[in-house]
């Protein structure tokens, strides 16, 4: 197939062309996945998470040309929220990375979340595998930003850095939201501003409270992202943390998780196509539910039986 070898050799308009196709739910893409997945599994897959405001595509800029200056080709993929009203969404990474969309070592794709839940888009998952079959060293995931409903992205990355700022609330929406959970990495970004030697004290008595990280303790980074300061540093503890996830097993666990949760993923969507098409009135039985003739625990029961039969 020629567009699963010009991606496989990396050549970045059959990557966009296949990026789109994925997106958009494209027949070739199943076939185009399958094809690569085998070449998958080389790249460091890494998640910049956080609250809107905190500096997350600065920081992803900044880290990027570390990356770049280490002659490693990175891929990002920048998820920005869609418009319930207009189905739209900005996509303002384009306009904040703009100097490196001329590096042919990097590939940026912005990417619409519509109306997925948890900070990512539906497709990441797979756009993350053709970066990584493209050969790309590094593959940056930048959320959505939304703050408490971006803990899938533990599932698509194996390190996770967490974006805090001070003077925005961030500890106290970190306990609530549970991202002390999914953070890997904090980094606290604009160190340049009061109070952030506060927040680091106060995220650091935060993780005391949490026994979700076994025996790695988060590190926290303090940047000021717009000036490269601190990428150094973050970069070392990133290292350190795949070290540990390779030494310690957990890096095993994460990817196995990972592919766990693709194929319930892929699961669910398909049995609910094949549900509707087995339907013999779909909108009937929805109607059924809405003017209360029926309920929705026996009307799913119903579509069940029609859809698995058991012999």
């Amino acid at each position: 197939m020629p567009l699963t070898d010009d991606v496989l050799s990396g050549r970045y308009r059959a990557l966009a062309q296949a990026v789109s196709l994925v997106e958009r739910d494209d027949p070739e893409a199943t076939r185009l996945l399958a094809d690569i997945y085998q070449q998958t599994g080389n790249a460091r897959i890494i998640g910049i998470t956080g609250s809107p405001g905190a500096g997350k595509s600065t920081l992803v800029a900044s880290l990027t040309r570390h990356y770049r200056r280490q002659n490693k080709r990175v891929g990002i993929i920048a998820v920005d929220p869609t418009s319930p009203f207009t189905g739209g969404a900005i996509l303002g990474d384009r306009i904040r990375m703009a100097d490196l969309y001329t590096d042919r070592g990097v590939f940026i794709r912005s990417m619409a979340t519509r109306g997925f839940l948890g900070g990512l888009a539906k497709a990441t998952n797979d756009v993350v595998d053709l970066l990584d079959a493209a050969g790309f060293d590094i593959v940056l995931v930048e959320t959505v930003g939304v703050g408490q409903d971006e803990v899938e992205v533990i599932r698509t990355v194996q390190t996770n850095v967490v974006v805090l700022v001070p003077g925005m609330g961030d500890d106290i929406q970190a306990i609530k939201a549970g991202i002390m959970e999914i953070g890997d990495i904090f980094v606290v970004n604009k160190a340049d501003r009061p109070g952030a030697d506060k927040t680091v004290t106060e995220v650091t008595m935060m993780m005391s409270l949490v026994e979700e990280h076994g025996d790695w303790v988060p590190p926290i980074v303090k940047t000021v992202a717009s000036r490269n300061e601190g990428i150094e540093e973050l970069d070392s503890a990133i290292g350190k943390h795949f070290d540990y996830l390779a030494t310690s097993g957990e890096l095993d666990r994460r990817n196995r998780d990972r592919v766990r949760i693709r194929i319930e993923t892929q699961l669910k969507e398909k049995f609910m196509q094949h549900a509707r098409s087995v339907s013999e009135n779909w909108d009937q039985l929805l109607d059924d539910v809405l003017h209360k003739r029926n309920n929705p625990h026996d009307a799913a029961e119903a579509v069940l039986s029609a859809t698995i039969r058991v012999p």
